[in-house]
C-alpha cells in the first residue's frame, strides 16, 4: 500500500469530506461554518511558525550583523498586519459556501464535489500562503548567516 503524504491524509479525513449530501443553503453553510475554527486553527498554526521564524530571522540579524533585515518600524505594525491577515483570511473562507451556493443553483449534481475540492484546496492554500513568509524569511536568514561565515573566514 503506498505511503500518504499529509494532503493526502488531510483530503481524506472527516473535515475535508461530506459523506451526507446536503440539500438546502442553511445546511451548506452549515457544513462550511462547522469547519471555520479548525480552519483558523491549522492556518493560525502556521501564522504562528512563521511569525516565530521571522523574528527569530530578525532578531539574530539585528544581534549579529547590525541589520533589522526588513522587520517593520515599529514591530507593532507586525501585529497590524497579522490582524488584517486573519480578517482577509476569513472573508475569503466565506467566499466559500457563498461560491458553493452559487455552484450550487448552476450545476447541483457537482456542488457536493465543489465543496469538497475548494475547501481542501482553499485550506492547503491557505496554509502554504501563511507559510511562505516564514520561508522565504528562513532561507534570507541561512543564506546571509552563510556569507557572513564565507565573509569572517576570508577576512573581510
Amino acid at each position: 500500500m503506498p505511503r500518504r503524504n499529509a494532503f493526502d491524509s488531510l483530503k481524506a479525513s472527516v473535515l475535508c469530506r461530506r459523506d451526507a449530501p446536503v440539500t438546502s443553503a442553511k445546511e451548506v453553510i452549515g457544513w462550511w461554518e462547522s469547519r471555520r475554527i479548525p480552519f483558523n486553527l491549522m492556518v493560525g498554526t502556521a501564522g504562528i511558525l512563521t511569525s516565530i521564524i521571522v523574528g527569530v530571522v530578525g532578531l539574530g540579524s539585528s544581534i549579529l550583523f547590525g541589520s533589522d533585515f526588513g522587520l517593520p518600524n515599529p514591530p507593532l505594525f507586525a501585529l497590524f498586519g497579522v490582524v488584517i491577515y486573519g480578517i482577509m483570511a476569513n472573508i475569503c473562507y466565506t467566499g466559500g459556501w457563498m461560491a458553493e451556493l452559487v455552484v450550487r443553483r448552476i450545476w447541483p449534481h457537482e456542488a457536493d464535489r465543489f465543496a469538497t475540492l475548494s475547501f481542501f484546496t482553499g485550506l492547503a492554500f491557505s496554509i502554504l500562503l501563511t507559510l511562505a513568509p516564514g520561508i522565504v524569511f528562513g532561507a534570507g536568514g541561512i543564506f546571509g548567516l552563510l556569507a557572513h561565515l564565507v565573509r569572517i573566514f576570508h577576512g573581510q
